[in-house]
């Protein structure tokens, strides 16, 4: 059987699972004296099953000896989540998804969903080690099956389906050589699809990793896309060269998938070993707070998870960091010459890196 003969569920299935032992393989490999990312298999009631690998050190005891060992992991804690779950998506849920999913007809009664996908959020112990977050994943909307449909084990009719995705760094300190990595390497897998696939999804990126209400971005960026169909190609202006078709489409994002490892891996290896120092931990630990605001008041993925019914909320908000801090009228940042003045003035007028 060719590989377009096996269904797209199936296929991005196989994919997600390898991405996932990948990306954790490597981080495991480049701390090989911490603890091994906890792997936790877990089954929905309502349909379908997932792994949730998390890194997280557990809280340590009083003591000197035992605070410096909580501080020699590079990671303070990270997740490389998969889920595959289907059941029945409610109209509620329908309709918030049609906003920013033009093929989804106007339904109004519940229906059958597909969903498969990888995400991660990394957030790393030093403060000069950025925090990166990745997703990528495949939905679909059927119709009820038939009754000969569903004793074959077949699903029904396809309604809509779609790719969505990316990938973002979000740093407390501006190295601008790691900026350069991370961009050109999602740049090199977007350009084997077409010249202007980048440019198109840097962009997009830009724009809805934004805080509104702090007027400025969650990080640096990278890519970002949504709704990837057969049909998202005539939302393009020009027409040029992009994945049009589900082969196409399934074609980028392992691309860029694949592309996550080299581009964040070699990042994170030139700084979970720079010394630092108390009001640069208290700088990350502010900008982690910006990161919790973003999640919890803009994300998509986020709002759609925590409205589907038997969600599972534990790996939902995975994403946000074990420390963060609040502070009134903080004064860091605030000064343009200083460190964080400079990470301030990139997150308030997104730049071209590549």
């Amino acid at each position: 059987m060719a590989a377009s003969d096996i269904p797209m569920r199936y296929r991005v299935e196989q994919y997600v699972c390898k991405l996932q032992e990948d990306i954790v393989s490597a981080f495991e490999i480049l701390d090989p004296n911490a603890p091994p990312f906890k792997r936790d298999s877990w089954l929905r009631a309502e349909g379908g099953r997932g792994v949730s690998c998390v890194f997280a050190v557990p809280v340590p005891a009083p003591g000197a000896e035992a605070q410096a060992a909580h501080r020699e992991t590079v990671l303070e804690k990270g997740g490389v989540n998969v889920s595959i779950v289907h059941g029945m998506l409610p109209p509620p849920a329908i309709k918030q998804m049609r906003a920013d999913h033009s093929t989804i007809p106007d339904v109004q009664t519940a229906v059958p969903f597909f969903a498969a996908g990888l995400s991660l959020v990394i957030h790393p112990r030093n403060p000069h080690a950025p925090t990166v977050h990745a997703n990528y994943r495949y939905f679909e909307l059927t119709e009820k099956p038939t009754e000969e449909e569903a004793a074959q084990g077949k699903t029904g009719k396809l309604i809509a389906w779609w790719f969505g995705g990316g990938a973002d760094l979000t740093p407390s300190y501006l190295y601008e050589e790691d900026a350069v990595h991370f961009h050109k390497t999602l740049k090199a897998a977007c350009d084997l699809h077409g010249a202007d696939v980048y440019p198109a999804f840097k962009k997009w990126c830009d724009e809805y990793f934004h805080i509104t209400h702090r007027g400025e971005s969650r990080g640096i960026g990278g890519i970002f896309f949504d709704d990837l169909c057969s049909e998202s190609h005539k939302r393009f202006a020009d027409g040029a060269a992009r994945p049009k078709t589900p082969e196409e489409i399934f074609a980028f994002v392992k691309d860029v998938g694949d592309a996550f490892v080299p581009s964040y891996i070699p990042v994170l290896e030139r700084r979970w070993k720079t010394p630092s120092t108390e009001h640069e931990k208290r700088w990350q630990l502010i900008r982690r707070g910006r990161y919790v605001e973003f999640n919890l008041v803009y994300d998509r993925g986020t709002k759609f998870g925590l409205m589907t019914p038997g969600a599972r909320i534990e790996s939902i908000l995975m994403s946000l960091p074990e420390t963060a801090r609040w502070e009134y009228m903080s004064e860091l940042g605030t000064e343009a010459e200083s460190r964080e003045g400079k990470l301030m003035e990139v997150l308030k007028n997104p730049r071209e890196w590549v």
